[in-house]
Parts: structure tokens; C-alpha cells; sequence
């Protein structure tokens, strides 16, 4: 097993090694505690053996290097990805008409206990009673015998009970001679089982129709009383499992998650299923779990392609008191985990699951002062959420983008970085403090990005929306740069600006279009340090036409990125 399930990891490097290793450990939890899912266990066997033959899946599928290449509209797959979710849809069928998304109870864990028992109870009985048994026993292949016809075992509790009233009688009499005694049971036993079928040909014979119409009235009950069990409906994040084009996209996750094996993916989804059972998950979008850890994970914004944005903020945790109340014992380690999945679950519900929406969202993963890997409690709870994550919420992450990340960080996402597939790799950005801005940028548009990360969206009524676009401009070392706003008559010039890192010279002027104008300074020139401000906000109205020119003079040996907007307002005496 354990050769035949490296060779497709060696070949195509279609899923990182983690994956498939949770995975595994999920299916033997599960066949240890629930006796109903032993036929799963032949499953992964079965795939195995299959994985061969996949290759040529994989392949195809590993030749999407970035995630935005891949499509949810099903007449757009590749005809081996069509011909997997159609196997993977028939898997499920069967699964929901057999209600094997249920949990088993845990009563029917100990129910195979008793049965045992009772079997070792019952060879206490007295050794004349055990050679009577044996000897019924024996013979009783033999009773089905050629002459008799296949309508006796209807009644074959009435001979039985005569059988044994004979056979403990001659057993007492004849001890010695054992061999005799079972052939005149055997006797016995064919002397007392013939006649009853004699009697039921004759009455039937000499009886009209009528009781056969009893015997079909009687069949049709018995089918009746055996109807094919209703399907079960089973739902994921508010779509059922099988219904429409949205549940096409939920099940293309798990089939990419498990590279299109399509057995893999099923037990992908039946874990996920039953786990979000067992957790309570639909209940618990409706607990209440406290805001404490509002900073430290939270939406904002949009990225240029339009997935929402999720941060995670690890520099809150320097906070003693917040990371005491969250990770200084198994409960408070627990609670955060509800937690973590309950806000996950409240993102994913306002995805767009159609095959031409948004169904994924962009991490950014801001490890400034984070505690590291010597906190032990925030090892165990980052792990055994990273696991939940990885198990049950396949494929929903765009882009994971670190930034601020320290050198030993660095350095450790170098080694792993040989161990993950192309497809994982072209998910991951990492980007040293120095550089976070410009990465950011790169992905998310400036109006879109907090303050705290060099953006210009902020909290509060301002004059700007994540509506009015930004520009982006970078100034190399020891130049000046001007910006120009257009200014008609009677109108009111609104603009905000910002550079990264400030260190520079700033200053506004308004400069008219008439010669014999006069130049009005808006904003003298000021050294604008790194601390002062995150983002200038400044105003002009004028009654005749000109321009409003911003200057930013750096004076450094590094690049700075200049982020500015502007919008003009008419204006009535």
C-alpha cells in the first residue's frame, strides 16, 4: 500500500503529501468508530489500484499552474474531469439512498458485546443436551432432501419441535451403540417432516381459487411493507449535495482537492459531512462567542478579481491577556476553534456558489510581531485548526499572501517549498516588511487596502468610497514628483494621498490658467515623517480655472509608492 500510494505523488505531484497523510488518518478514525463504515475501508484499496490508470488525469489537471485558469461551468472541463464528477455524482446517489451520510449511534457499538455473551452462555448446558444438539445439527443439511418439495419449510417449525421430544427419548435409551440412534433419528425426522406437505396439495387441490388469491393478497402486503427507503438530503454551507449548477462547484472543491480520484473525494466528502454533524456546525452560526478576536481575524475589501479578503493578524497575540484568555487551556483552545470555524462558515455562506461566481477568498497573513513557533499553545491550536481546514473546506482559498514575514519564516517556507506541488506553490506569496505594500497592491487595489497596510480605506464617513479608484505611482531615490488636478470654474477639488513609509517633502499649490494669475500655496511644503500621518486629506475651491499641483520631494536612497485620488464638485453661489 504504502509503494503504491508514492508512485502518483512521485509522478505528477498532484496534491501536497499533507493532504493525502490527513486524510488517510481521517478514514482510520472513522472505520475505528463506526462499524458501518468497514465497507468503507475497501474504498481507498480499491482507488489504489485504480491510481494507474488516473495518471493521465493528473497530468491534465497539474497543467493548471495558477487557480484563476480553472473553470466551475461543467461543459467547460476537460472530458476526464466531466467523466469524474458524473462518478462521483453516481457515488453519491447510492450514498444518500442508502443513508450512509448518518453517524452511526454509539449504541450499536456495544450491541456486538451481548450477542458474544450469550453465545458462551449457552454451551453450559448438560453433555447428553450438547450431543443432541450436535446431532440435530448435523443432520440437518441432510434434512433438505431431493424427495421433498420446496414448499416445506414453511412449515418446518412443526417438525422440528417433535424431532427433539424423539431424539432426547432415544438418545436415553441407546447409549452405547451412538452410530444407530442418528440413523434412526434421521429416520425420524423424514417419517415426521413428509407428511404436512402431503396435506397441503390435497387441501389446496380440492379447494377453489380463492386461496391463491389469498397467497397473492398476502404477497403484496409483505411488499408493501418493504418500501425503498427515501433518499437523504444532505447539505453543504446551505446547497444540497446534489441539485443545481452550485452543487456542481462544491463537489469540483473536493474533486480537486483529491486531484480527481474520485473514490478519494467521495470519502472526502462523506468525512466532511458526518464531521460537520458530529461538530454541530449548522448550529453553531447561531452561538454567541464574543468579539474579542475581532482584530485578529476579519473581512475587508475586495482583490482586483473580486474575492473578499480575509487577514489574520498574529501580532495581536503579543497582547498577554488576549492570549491567555484564548490559549491557556483545552477549553479556551476549543472555544477559539468554534470560534474560527463559525466566522469561516459565516464568509462562506455569502459566497457566490454559480459556476460563474465568486466561490474562493484571499488570506493575508500578517505575521508582524507574531509570537512564533516557541508559543506551544498556539502551535496545537494554528495545527489543529490548519487540519479541520485542510479535511473539510477544500479549495477555498485563492491566494495565501504573508506579509511582514520575518527571516525565519523565510527560511522555513524554502525548505518546505520543494515538498508542495506547482498548484499549492502558485497559491503562496510571501513578502518581507519592506516589500508587504507593493505585494499587497499587486493583488488588491489601493481603495481596497487598510490604512494599516499602506491602502487608503479606513473606518468612519469620508469623502472617498472603495468606489473612487486610486493611482499608483512609484517615485524612485532622490527625485520629485508632481501631481496635477484639473480645476474648472466654480468647482471644489477633493483629494487624499498618501506614500508608503512617508519620509518626504509634501506640498500643494493651486496654479490658474490666466497669465496674469496669481500662484495660492494650499499646502506648504512640510516634511511628512513616517509617524505623522497615514493619509493627507485636503480640499480647493475656486471660481476660475486652473490646476491643483501636489509636490513629493524624496530625498531617500529607497523607492517610495506614492497612492493618491481625486474628484471635482460643482459648486452654486
Amino acid at each position: 500500500m504504502a509503494e503504491e500510494t508514492q508512485k502518483p505523488e512521485a509522478a505528477a505531484a498532484p496534491a501536497p503529501a499533507e493532504e493525502v497523510v490527513v486524510e488517510k488518518e481521517s478514514e482510520q478514525e472513522a472505520a475505528s468508530e463506526k462499524p458501518t463504515d468497514a465497507v468503507v475501508e475497501d474504498k481507498p484499496a480499491e482507488a489504489v489500484e485504480e491510481e494507474p490508470k488516473v495518471e493521465a488525469k493528473d497530468t491534465k489537471v497539474t497543467e493548471s499552474a495558477s487557480f484563476k485558469e480553472e473553470t466551475n461551468i461543467a461543459g467547460e472541463l476537460p472530458d476526464p474531469q466531466k467523466k469524474a464528477l458524473d462518478e462521483l455524482k453516481q457515488l453519491i446517489q447510492e450514498a444518500l439512498n442508502k443513508h450512509e451520510f448518518t453517524p452511526p449511534p454509539a449504541k450499536d457499538k456495544d450491541k456486538p458485546a451481548p450477542e458474544e455473551k450469550k453465545e458462551e452462555d449457552q454451551p453450559a448446558t448438560s453433555a447428553a443436551e450438547t450431543e443432541v444438539k450436535v446431532e440435530t445439527e448435523a443432520p440437518a443439511p441432510v434434512e433438505v432432501k431431493e424427495e421433498e418439495k420446496a414448499d416445506p419449510p414453511v412449515e418446518a417449525p412443526a417438525p422440528e419441535t417433535v424431532v427433539e421430544t424423539e431424539v432426547v427419548e432415544k438418545v436415553s435409551a441407546a447409549d452405547d451403540d451412538g452410530a444407530k440412534t442418528v440413523e434412526a433419528i434421521e429416520e425420524s425426522v423424514v417419517a415426521v417432516a413428509t407428511p404436512p406437505p402431503a396435506e397441503k396439495p390435497e387441501e389446496e387441490a380440492s379447494s377453489s381459487l380463492k386461496p391463491d388469491e389469498v397467497a397473492q393478497s398476502e404477497e403484496k402486503p409483505e411488499e408493501a411493507e418493504v418500501p425503498p427507503p427515501t433518499p437523504q438530503e444532505v447539505s453543504i454551507w446551505g446547497i444540497p449535495l446534489l441539485a443545481d449548477e452550485r452543487s456542481d462547484v462544491i463537489l469540483l472543491k473536493f474533486l480537486r482537492a483529491r486531484d480527481f480520484k474520485v473514490k478519494d473525494a467521495f470519502t472526502m466528502i462523506k468525512n466532511t459531512v458526518i464531521w460537520r454533524k458530529e461538530f454541530g456546525v449548522d448550529g453553531l452560526l447561531d452561538e454567541e462567542l464574543g468579539n474579542e478576536l475581532e482584530k485578529v481575524v476579519f473581512m475587508h475589501g475586495f482583490d482586483k478579481e473580486g474575492h473578499p479578503v480575509c487577514y489574520n493578524v498574529y501580532g495581536e497575540f503579543q497582547n498577554k491577556e488576549l492570549y491567555q484568555n484564548t490559549f491557556a487551556d483545552e477549553e479556551k483552545r476549543s472555544k477559539f476553534l468554534r470560534w474560527r470555524i463559525q466566522f469561516l462558515e459565516k464568509s462562506i455562506r455569502k459566497l457566490d456558489f454559480s459556476p460563474n461566481g465568486i466561490s474562493t477568498i484571499v488570506q493575508v497573513n500578517d505575521l508582524k510581531n507574531s509570537p512564533g513557533p516557541g508559543k506551544r499553545e498556539l502551535r496545537q491550536a494554528t495545527n489543529q485548526a490548519l487540519h479541520l481546514l485542510q479535511d473539510n473546506y477544500p479549495e477555498f482559498v485563492a491566494k495565501q499572501v504573508f506579509i511582514n514575514v520575518p527571516w525565519w519564516y523565510l527560511a522555513f517556507n524554502m525548505m518546505i517549498s520543494p515538498f508542495l506541488t506547482q498548484r499549492t506553490k502558485s497559491k503562496f506569496v510571501c513578502a518581507s516588511p519592506a516589500k508587504s505594500s507593493d505585494i499587497l497592491f499587486r493583488y488588491i487595489a489601493p481603495e481596497q487596502v487598510p490604512v494599516q497596510y499602506g491602502g487608503l480605506s479606513r473606518d468612519g464617513e469620508q469623502e472617498f468610497t472603495v468606489a473612487d479608484a486610486a493611482t499608483e505611482v512609484t517615485i524612485k531615490p532622490a527625485t520629485k514628483h508632481s501631481v496635477e488636478f484639473p480645476v474648472t470654474e466654480k468647482s471644489t477639488v477633493v483629494w487624499e494621498v498618501r506614500v508608503v513609509g512617508w519620509d518626504v517633502n509634501y506640498g500643494a499649490e493651486f496654479v490658474p490658467t490666466a497669465e496674469d494669475g496669481y500662484t495660492v500655496i494650499v499646502s506648504k511644503t512640510r516634511k511628512v515623517g513616517p509617524a505623522d500621518e497615514t493619509v493627507i486629506s485636503n480640499s480647493f475651491k475656486t471660481g476660475e480655472p486652473g490646476k491643483i499641483v501636489l509636490t513629493i520631494d524624496n530625498q531617500t536612497t529607497k523607492k517610495k509608492k506614492l497612492v493618491y485620488r481625486s474628484k471635482a464638485k460643482p459648486y452654486s453661489e
